[in-house]
């Protein structure tokens, strides 16, 4: 079946529809449910954290409800750096992505679903985001579905020329056998995402770390530390000994 994602859920227990100048239903509730929550239905499982979302009830799910939902459209939502992201060839199918800048996280490209705090803005000439001014890679505009989706809007543009029929069996119950929701779904804060740009020969992973060592320290030379290739010792955690006093004569 092809469900136009402008259109209405008429069937019981289903989301409605949307405004042609606004969110459709579904989009809103993606964009402002939690995710990775434990699941209040099934408290006493483990691996109850909802990581679905479903497209009809337009709400999230965990692994042991999707039986409840098996004729229903699903998508998956994965968690790297604390952020709810979805891949990028899962959410083409629901809506254009054209501009948001993609991440490429375990060799799949993802978007972020919403803006993610910052402790500072673009300032000066950089490329940024249109709604946020988080600083972005040429030649995108927007670093999150979020924000692409609420520019239009403020700017009064109609979101239905964004959005796309699809096949429900693109988003059937079966991609979701054996799906582990663990700590492999996780990502430190700590390991950095690489962005990934038109404009590059190569894209990182999630494994890429960036340095943020001064470069005193990449030389091997820092106040009160001696460092060797692979060890760093300090001298002001070094125990000291007793002191040696001479003898009174």
């Amino acid at each position: 079946m092809v469900r136009d994602m402008m259109g209405t859920y008429s069937s019981s227990g289903g989301c409605g529809g949307g405004d042609m100048n606004g969110k459709p239903a579904w989009l809103e509730s993606l964009m402002a449910e939690t995710f990775f929550g434990a699941c209040g239905v099934h408290l006493s499982r483990r691996k109850n954290e909802k990581n679905v979302f479903c497209l009809h009830c337009c709400l999230s799910i965990c692994p042991h409800c999707l039986p409840s939902h098996r004729s229903h459209p699903l998508l998956q939502v994965r968690r790297y750096v604390y952020h709810d992201v979805i891949r990028l060839d899962d959410l083409e199918k629901l809506i254009d992505c054209s501009n948001i800048q993609p991440y490429t996280i375990n060799s799949a490209k993802v978007i972020f679903l919403n803006q993610r705090p910052q402790s500072r803005t673009c300032k000066g000439p950089a490329n940024a985001c249109f709604t946020c001014d988080r600083i972005l890679q040429e030649p995108f505009h927007f670093c999150s579905l979020s924000c692409k989706v609420d520019f239009m809007v403020y700017e009064g543009q109609s979101l239905s020329s964004i959005l796309h029929r699809f096949d429900e069996s693109d988003f059937a119950i079966s991609q979701f056998e054996g799906l582990r929701v663990d700590s492999s779904e996780v990502i430190d804060e700590d390991t950095q995402i690489a962005p990934t740009s038109s404009y590059s020969n190569t894209e990182a992973t999630s494994n890429s770390v960036i340095s943020c060592e001064p470069n005193n320290l990449k030389k091997g030379k820092a106040k009160g530390n001696r460092f060797l290739p692979g060890i760093v010792l300090s001298l002001g955690s070094r125990r000291k000994g007793a002191p040696q006093r001479a003898p009174l004569s």
